[in-house]
Formats: C-alpha cells, structure tokens, sequence
C-alpha cells in the first residue's frame, strides 16, 4: 500500500539568509519560518498564534518587515531573508537591545526577536520620537508580559537619540504593495499581466497603466438611477475635477494627463478622520461605456488601495441612464477598524446616494453646494444616526411582517 504513496511535491528554492546564500528543495505548503527554523536551525524566529497575528516570527525580506509564519517559503525565490541572528552585529538593533534592557522591555522574552526587529523597522524610518504612531506601528506584534510601556519608552530614546546625532529618517512612509516588492527592479506584475487583466475587464489593452494591480480585501456593488441619458452621463465621467465636486470629501490636486489624476478624498467616521492623498489611473471604454478607476493612497496612519469599476446603461424609462459600480477595497491602519464590511457598506450607499444627487444637479447645470455639516467629507453623526435609523426601520418591518 505504501509503496503507491507518491511522496511530496518540492520546488528548487534558491535565496540569501543573513547574507549566506542557501540553495534547498520545499514543498509549496511550507512557511519561510518552519523552514528557517527546521532546515537552518534559525530558531531565533518565534513562532506563536502561525495566524500572523502575533508577530513574534517578524523577520525581514528584502528589507521589509513580513511575518515568517504565513509567507510561503517558495515565494521568496531570489529574496533576501534576515532574521534576528543576522543583527547580531547591526547597530541599531544593539541599540535597541540596550534600550530595552535599560528600560525593563522584556520579561518572558517569547515577542523580542519580533519585536526587536517591529522596532528597528520603526526607528529607521519615524521621524521623530512619536509615541502614538510607535504604538500604532507596534500594533502587530503582541507581548502577554510587559504592557508595552516599557517597550515604546525604549523605542522613543532610540529614536530622539539618533535624530539628535544627526541621523535622519531614511523614508517617512513605505509605498502600498507586498513585501518584497519594492526592492529595485521589482515588479510584482509585468505589463503583459496588466494588458490581460484590462482586456479581461473590457477595457482596451492601451489603458493599463502603471498603478499597481492588486486583489481588493472587500467587493461590493452600488446601483443608482438619473433623469439623463447615458451618453450625458458617461461624457460627464470623463471630466474627473466634475465627478470630484459631485462625491462628498473628493478633492482634486492635478491631471498629469487625462489617464491620471492626483488628489484623494477626506473621510471621517468617529475619531478617525483621515485625507488620503494619492494617484489613481482612469481608464474608459466609450463603445461599452464602461470605465476603471484604479488607485492608491495614504494619510501617513492609514493607507487604501481601491478600484472602481462603473458601467452606464440605458434606464427603465426613456433619457434615463442606470449607473453601476463595483467597488473594492483594502485598507491598513487605524482606519481599517472601522473598515467592516457592513459598516463599509452602509458608509458607500449613502455616498452613492449623496453622489447621485450632486450628479443630476451637475448634469441639470447648476452648481453643486458643499455640505456645511461634513466640511471634511462624512458626517459621523449623520451616519450613526443613519445607521441607527436603518437599523430600527428593518427591525419595525419584520414585526409588522409576523
């Protein structure tokens, strides 16, 4: 019986580990921390929740911190894997070490070595020595020991003290993407990928452009109707800086050209309040009178990626047009605890509602007012209560229902 099992399927790995180069055979199912720890006897690298909640396997891959155990070790083919034993000479990790053991940043000592590098990552590149956003950086990495105290104070003198040596932060914010694909000469889809993925969405292969494609956390559609016909409507979807003015807390910076717009958009939903600036390319196909607009920003806190896909088709009545989005997104930061689904989408119907009613004013000529309860773009208490309203409505029409 055993002799027809076939035995497991590996792939040809070849990568650097703490500078010495490594060439191995895994199976596709194995994570890069199972790997380092049982085939290199790189234990340093801590394995907890193996959830990547954690973030004691926090480990480095091409200078960005990644979690060790839910990175496939075959996926880091050619990649340059640091682990807490490869800074043992680096001198900012000593620093750290002497910061936290100075200042009582350790007990047990299971979260260091995924800590210690969480650390470093921040101390390179914050600025200055800000404890809310060293708190907000050290959000993944758990330690059941030390109520933390003692670990930002560490990480803040780390900090002060080389700003007041003179050493500067090497990059304030790292760009959106997987780690690893940042590295020079990266590129996580190359551009017959992206000719593909347009023509698979119905737009033509010459309107891909260079932001980055990912796949969106969360999918959901909007519908909406207007009093116009849908080439009034389209051809007005083509004019960016108009369709910004119609979507509340939408703003506009430049055109460099009429694929590409800079601006982003202010949201504020309880005590989170973020204006994500960033790029986004436009592309449109008017034979289907279909349209993408694909883009990517971030507040400094918190960063989105998202694609709008809209589609303008002839309405039920005559010169009426039936709009419909297909909206996806991922968000990181404080702002994606309040990025739920549900709330994500009962957020989007009342922008939607809100943005087709600035449309048809638009499209009528006359000029959209800004709402002087949202100066920066969503009410939070007209959501909540909203929110609350739909919620007791549904709950009144089942009762009347039994």
């Amino acid at each position: 019986m055993n002799a027809h099992v076939r035995p497991p399927l590996k792939a040809p790995l070849s990568l650097t580990v703490n500078g010495r180069s490594v060439e191995a055979e895994v199976e596709p199912r194995t994570h890069l921390a199972d790997f380092l720890r049982e085939e290199l006897d790189l234990t340093g690298t801590h394995l907890g929740c193996e959830h990547g909640v954690c973030g004691a396997c926090t480990l480095l891959v091409d200078g960005e911190p990644a979690r060790g155990c839910i990175t496939f070790a075959a996926t880091c083919g050619d990649a340059e894997i640091v682990t807490i034993e490869g800074l043992d000479d680096d001198e900012l990790t000593a620093e750290l070490r002497a910061a936290f053991n100075r200042e009582h940043a350790l007990q047990c000592g299971f979260c260091t070595p995924g800590m210690l590098i969480a650390a470093r990552d921040l101390a390179l590149r914050l600025p200055e020595p800000d404890e809310r956003r060293i708190r907000i950086g050290l959000a993944g990495n758990l330690c059941r020991c030390t109520g933390y105290a003692g670990i930002v104070r560490a990480i803040r003198s780390v900090i002060a003290e080389r700003r007041d040596r003179g050493i500067a932060a090497t990059v304030s914010e790292r760009p959106l993407g997987p780690v690893g694909a940042h590295r020079p000469g990266a590129s996580p889809r190359s551009a017959p990928d992206r000719r593909e993925a347009a023509s698979a969405s119905g737009i033509p292969a010459s309107a891909a452009t260079s932001v980055r494609e990912f796949t969106p956390a969360e999918t959901f559609e909007q519908r909406f109707s207007v009093a116009f016909p849908p080439e009034r409507v389209f051809a007005l979807f083509g004019h960016v800086k108009e369709v910004a003015v119609c979507l509340p807390g939408a703003f506009v910076e430049a055109t460099p050209s009429p694929e590409r717009v800079e601006g982003g958009i202010r949201v504020k939903v309880g005590p989170i309040s973020a204006a994500f600036r960033g790029v986004a390319n436009i592309e449109r196909d008017e034979a289907t009178r279909r349209g993408r607009i694909l883009g990517a920003g971030a507040d400094g806190r918190s960063a989105a990626q998202g694609e709008v896909r809209y589609e303008v088709r002839p309405g039920s009545e005559p010169e009426t047009s039936d709009v419909v989005l297909t909206v996806g997104y991922t968000l990181k930061g404080p702002l994606a605890q309040f990025g739920r689904p549900g709330l994500v989408r009962d957020v989007a119907a009342r922008l939607t509602a809100e943005f087709a009613r600035n449309l048809e004013t638009r499209l009528s000529g006359r000029a959209v007012e800004a709402e002087p309860s949202a100066p920066s773009g969503l009410n939070p208490f007209r959501l909540v209560a909203g929110l609350i309203l739909g919620r007791l409505t549904g709950w009144l029409n089942r009762i009347r229902s039994r």
